[in-house]
């Protein structure tokens, strides 16, 4: 858990009317703002659904890699994706370069996991090895 994510409230505690506004503005619009704040609750739960299961198949990708002893990132594949959605930001309206931004961003976390990944894939062959050339010393005369 993060730091900031510790400060947060618990789910149970969250109000989806907070609000500083509240008493400051016509309850017509209060109302009005409120549920549009709720279309984009439901929208944020979504995205992180989303993402969770978008970095759980990453996860299988830093896996694989691991095995297979290849890097971490793959630039060709990177720009092939941020071109592609800035493409598709386009036609959607929203910001090429936000979008951009937004991908950059996770790309530079998928390669976090990759290479922790492969950390722990080598580190856990090498204590593999270690352990089995300590019960047989005919393997440990081979390494």
């Amino acid at each position: 858990m993060t730091e900031q994510s510790q400060n947060l409230p618990d789910a149970d505690s969250y109000d989806p009317t907070a609000s500083s506004l509240a008493g400051q503005v016509d309850p017509a619009v209060m109302a009005e703002l409120l549920s549009i704040r709720s279309s984009i609750d439901n929208i944020d739960a979504t995205l992180v659904f989303l993402l969770a299961e978008r970095f759980k198949a990453t996860q299988k990708v830093g896996f694989l890699k691991a095995a297979h002893k290849l890097p971490a990132g793959d630039p060709g594949r990177e720009t092939a994706q941020i071109a592609r959605l800035r493409r598709l930001a386009a036609e959607a309206h929203l910001d090429p370069a936000f979008a951009e931004k937004f991908l950059n961003f996770i790309i530079g976390e998928v390669i976090r996991h990759h290479e922790a990944i492969a950390e722990d894939h080598e580190a856990s062959a090498q204590r593999t090895t270690a352990a089995t050339a300590a019960a047989d010393p005919a393997v440990a005369a081979e390494a």
